[in-house]
């Protein structure tokens, strides 16, 4: 999956998840989402659906989920709070 996230809206879900989550063991909840980063600040995480989106360096983001039906319910979720931003 390469280019159907722009990155600006990678970094605008994290943020809004980040100023309106809930906090829980991994980071913020929001609206069926949840975000982290590592340590370092550097590489963002947006995981729920089954699927764990790993955005970094030079905006690349990468992926990992098991079936189609993942990746479709994670981005219908991004959409939404796409929309909100």
């Amino acid at each position: 999956m390469k280019n159907d996230i722009e990155g600006k809206q990678i970094l605008a879900v994290y943020e809004q998840i980040i100023q309106h989550g809930e906090i829980n063991n991994e980071g913020k909840h929001y609206k069926g989402l949840t975000a982290f980063s590592d340590i370092d600040g550097y590489t963002i995480y947006l995981k729920g659906s089954g699927v764990l989106l790993r955005f970094g360096f030079h905006n690349t983001y990468h992926l990992d989920y098991e079936h189609e039906k993942h990746k479709d319910d994670f981005l219908k979720k991004l959409g939404n709070i796409i929309n909100e931003v």
